[in-house]
């Protein structure tokens, strides 16, 4: 059962009734993130989520973690390109404790002088922690070709030089004009009651401003073009890749089977024909990044620097064969029951029921029922996924990024030879 009350401060709360468990999930959704940064702030978001379990004025950092600790309870909090969550996991009885720690932690953090430098290296090795991971490291650095300049193309953890040059007045300021309450959505997900989690949120999240500044989102500007970082690694790792649909598209399903079908898994195209059939590769998959006004189709892959152009290749052979030859019957249907079984098995999950009661709030002001959902995937066509891919797989629209061991030369031949009048910038 779901249920939407609105706090007076304009603080949106959701619920979903889940009688048989014993478990709550609660998430504190702002929408701000990285793509709301300015070039200079960027990772001041990432930086704040950090900030904010590391002590308010009623509770030091380590009083935090024992707290949740001390009922068997988890929370955590993460950062995207367009929201920002902190949640708390616990047994349903303690859904009291859960609310005041994060109100406590939104509305009483201290920003200590003291544990923002520390923080500040925690952050500098989780970003040396993902440029030393080439695997995680091409997506931020394909992020970085697609988009260009735009926010959109700034890593989420931020860079070096600006989360060294963050002050503390800096994210005061930013966390008060960013993180305001008509930018608030609460989502309750488990054993609860609705009308008990909004006496409790009101309590102490009626205390929430509104922030100070609108957020103005500009739709980046699509750029097709090839880079290359060399890096001594065992493979050449690369992200291939076009713009895809908005988080919002009504085409969505079939592109959730499309992707299925070309890289979404261990059956899919991609997969059977570079790793299972030619070996070429131990991981290869695509995926969909969906925003509010945009979005992406990638592949990513890691394979030897001999073959890499062979790699390639195979993944433009795929995108082309999707736009000249409709799937076939059989790939349809097997795509329908694993996007099916795969939302349904995520649901035995709170964490994943309470981002997605969220994220329907957010994207679509509406929650959407299972079942609506699953009736969405029944009526995707062959011919809808076929002109899906005609509109995406365009050649002149195609964006590549490769992190390696790359030999310029051999990689210049064989681009020419599998991608005409392409060469790496």
């Amino acid at each position: 059962m779901y249920n939407k009350s609105v706090l007076d401060n304009g603080i949106r709360v959701l619920t979903e009734t889940i009688p048989h468990y014993d478990s709550v999930c609660i998430g504190i959704w702002v929408i701000t993130g990285s793509r709301d940064e300015k070039e200079a702030e960027n990772g001041i978001s990432h930086f704040i989520e950090h900030l904010l379990f590391k002590g308010t004025e009623r509770r030091t950092a380590q009083e935090i973690a024992r707290t949740i600790d001390s009922v068997g309870g988890s929370m955590n909090g993460f950062t995207g390109r367009e929201t920002t969550c902190f949640y708390a996991r616990v047994l349903n009885r303690h859904l009291d404790l859960a609310v005041d720690l994060l109100s406590d932690i939104f509305l009483h953090s201290t920003f200590d002088e003291q544990e923002i430098e520390r923080e500040r290296s925690v952050v500098l090795q989780e970003v040396r922690m993902v440029e030393d991971t080439p695997d995680d490291y091409i997506h931020d650095l394909f992020n970085r070709t697609f988009w260009g300049d735009h926010p959109m193309g700034q890593p989420v953890l931020g860079g070096v030089e600006e989360i060294q040059s963050f002050s503390r007045d800096q994210i005061v300021r930013y966390f008060g004009e960013k993180y305001g309450s008509d930018r608030i959505i609460v989502a309750v997900v488990g054993n609860v009651e609705h009308g008990k989690a909004v006496e409790l949120l009101g309590r102490t999240f009626s205390a929430v401003r509104s922030g100070s500044t609108v957020i103005k989102r500009v739709m980046p500007q699509v750029l097709s073009k090839t880079s290359v970082l060399k890096r001594k690694t065992e493979q050449v790792h690369f992200c291939l890749g076009v713009k895809g649909l908005a988080y919002v598209s009504s085409k969505r399903f079939a592109s959730y089977v499309l992707n299925n079908v070309l890289g979404g898994g261990m059956s899919s195209r991609l997969f059977q024909e570079i790793r299972e059939k030619r070996g070429l590769a131990y991981s290869i998959f695509s995926y969909l990044p969906s925003y509010i006004d945009t979005g992406l189709v990638v592949v990513y892959a890691g394979t030897g620097k001999k073959t890499v152009g062979q790699t390639i290749e195979l993944v433009l052979k795929e995108f082309e064969t999707l736009r000249k030859s409709p799937i076939d019957p059989e790939e349809l249907a097997t795509s329908k029951e694993q996007l099916k079984g795969n939302l349904l098995l995520s649901l035995e999950s709170s964490d994943n029921r309470m981002t997605r009661l969220a994220k329907n709030e957010i994207y679509f002001n509406r929650i959407f029922s299972v079942q609506e959902i699953i009736d969405q995937i029944d009526r995707v066509t062959v011919d809808q996924v076929n002109e899906l891919a005609n509109e995406l797989f365009i050649p002149d629209h195609l964006c590549l990024t490769l992190l390696g061991p790359i030999n310029q030369e051999r990689l210049n031949r064989d681009l020419v030879q599998v991608w005409p009048a392409r060469s790496p910038s």
